[in-house]
């Protein structure tokens, strides 16, 4: 990993592209940022296309916020709406004239989007970031949020991954890879600051794994590089987490086409609205690899998204005792007390590899084999693709319901039946 040594040498790289290139005619001249607020920086912009300002905020009477609303009150700019969200609480979307916008994120920050040719504003509220439209080189370390570009249909501003082709499951990304649109630039923990530099890259989008590596971050920050951390997987609902595709049209400006991606998913989630629950129960989990039973607490999407089907998730009160982790690891006797007489098993392979059959769960554990479930076949799995198909896993709704009613398996998008052997 890049040692913090080498931090002058790479800014004046970042100040040589800058010069080499004609830099941003509309931003001011140099780079730097922080997202804490026991930070304070001057407000500086690179040849990336970024910006961050930690002046003072401005008054709340003044330009820019509406009477009543709690949007970010920026000098020059006037306030006009929000944007109406359906089922999201990590994100909101402020929308000012001149097609300026804030991105808010819960835990993460505030970005000010500044369109194409637009200034940027002399004096903004304390550690805002601002990207400059538009995103042409991001860096994308966030597995999941690729597919949000894929569905957009904006797949070429993505043109760095953190991870190589042996950790994705999704076939554009493979495609993209083995093609040279993508290129592999380091994994979250230990990007090759020198390729993004050279590249000019505009936004790290990163997964909250980077907070586990701040050195990073603090890093990218001071090349020039904003980092945005995506959130969805905190969202306690599946519309939630399809919901974060509206954040990301507004960075590339197709809220259109994001808002029909909800809506289409939506419209299946609401069908089910009217479905009577069918009491049956639900077991969903993983092994890992030390041989842990990995399952859902219960106040997370998936035992919701097992509701939403009609199903009933097997622990009504599992708490992470990790804090706000969304996966809770036990013991097989546990697990076995709690799961044993489970109607139904989903066997989640999106951590490790898919089972081929019932008596290969059996051969994981034995204990396996006096599984109600087990004995009378009816156990299923969730494809690796799923975790990294943000942008279409309110699929799984129904594809749960399929299985508690034995409906039509051709419909099936993420689920499949394990066969006996």
């Amino acid at each position: 990993m890049m040692k913090k040594k080498w931090l002058p040498l790479l800014l004046a790289a970042v100040m040589v592209f800058s010069v080499g290139c004609g830099g941003t005619a509309s931003a001011p001249p140099a780079a730097s940022s922080a997202e804490t607020a026991s930070e304070s920086q001057t407000s500086e912009v690179s040849e990336g296309g970024t910006a961050e300002s930690t002046a003072d905020s401005t008054d709340s009477e003044a330009e820019g916020t509406a009477e009543g609303s709690d949007a970010p009150s920026i000098a020059g700019l006037t306030y006009t709406s929000e944007m109406n969200l359906y089922a999201a609480k990590e994100f909101r979307v402020f929308y000012y004239e001149g097609g300026y916008k804030v991105l808010d994120l819960n835990m993460v920050g505030q970005f000010l989007v500044v369109p194409e040719g637009g200034e940027v504003p002399a004096s903004l509220p304390k550690d805002m970031t601002v990207l400059l439209q538009p995103l042409t080189q991001i860096y994308l370390a966030a597995t999941g949020a690729l597919s949000f570009y894929e569905e957009l249909g904006a797949l070429d501003a993505v043109t760095m991954t953190g991870t190589n082709t042996e950790g994705w499951s999704l076939a554009s990304a493979i495609d993209r890879l083995e093609s040279g649109a993508l290129t592999f630039a380091g994994k979250y923990s230990a990007p090759d600051y020198e390729m993004l530099i050279a590249r000019k890259c505009d936004l790290a989008l990163e997964s909250t794994m980077i907070l586990h590596a701040p050195e990073v971050k603090e890093m990218l920050e001071d090349l020039g590089i904003p980092v945005l951390i995506d959130r969805s997987s905190y969202e306690l609902t599946a519309l939630g987490r399809v919901e974060w595709i509206r954040l990301y049209g507004a960075l590339m400006n197709l809220e259109e086409a994001a808002e029909a991606v909800v809506l289409k998913q939506k419209s299946v989630i609401d069908a089910l609205d009217d479905f009577a629950n069918t009491g049956k129960t639900v077991a969903f989990f993983a092994i890992n690899s030390n041989k842990e039973i990995v399952v859902r607490r219960t106040e997370d999407y998936i035992p919701n998204m097992i509701r939403q089907a009609g199903g009933r998730y097997i622990f009504e009160d599992l708490a992470s005792p990790g804090g706000n982790s969304a996966s809770v690891s036990i013991n097989m006797e546990t697990f076995y007390e709690a799961a044993v007489n489970a109607d139904y098993l989903i066997y989640n392979a999106t951590i490790q590899a898919e089972i081929g059959s019932i008596q290969e769960l059996i051969e994981k554990d034995e204990l396996f084999a006096e599984f109600k479930a087990v004995r009378e076949g009816h156990v299923w799995q969730v494809g690796k693709a799923w975790y990294q198909s943000t942008a279409t896993a309110a699929y799984l709704v129904p594809d749960i319901n399929i299985m508690l009613t034995d409906g039509d398996e051709s419909g099936l998008v993420f689920m499949k039946k394990v066969p006996a052997a």
